[in-house]
């Protein structure tokens, strides 16, 4: 069980797609350097793969992290143009709001003025009644007096 030592072997191990869809070849040897030689290739095919796994995985979160930044800048061009209308939908209603006051404080001034008209064409109206009153009164006056006038001038006359 005592062999001689030597030592290891070092192979280098060129990458190639045909060599990583094929496993690594067998060795017939029941030795030790056999198997090591086995294990040492096992090993570099697995680090070979795995790095080019690590190499995948890191271009993969690269894309990954450019996917979210795209999708977050495609949300805030979203936010950005619903935001837009809103706010331009706000200053439309703040507008009309102030519009709404203003005409409100005019409906107000005008009523108050159309109260006044209607008081003063009231007064006007009670006035000239009072006048056609007292035409009414004067022409009855009038008309009595000229009977009285003519009923004396009847009396006199006879």
């Amino acid at each position: 069980m005592n062999s001689p030592q030597r030592p290891l072997a070092r192979t280098l191990v060129a990458h190639s797609p045909e060599r990583d869809k094929q496993p690594p070849p067998i060795p017939t040897g029941n030795d030790l350097e056999s198997s090591l030689l086995q294990i040492f290739t096992d090993h570099q095919h697995t680090s070979l793969r795995l790095r080019e796994t690590t190499g995948f995985v890191i271009e993969t979160e690269r894309e990954k992290k450019e996917a979210v930044r795209n999708a977050l800048r495609v949300a805030d061009l979203l936010v950005d143009g619903v935001n837009g209308g809103v706010q331009e939908s706000f200053v439309n209603e703040k507008r009309i709001e102030m519009e709404i006051r203003a005409l409100a404080a005019s409906i107000a001034k005008f009523m108050k003025q159309s109260d006044q008209w209607l008081t003063a064409t009231h007064s006007i109206n009670t006035a000239i009644k009072e006048i056609g009153d007292f035409e009414n009164w004067m022409k009855t006056m009038e008309f009595d007096c000229k009977s009285i006038t003519t009923a004396i001038h009847n009396i006199h006359q006879e």
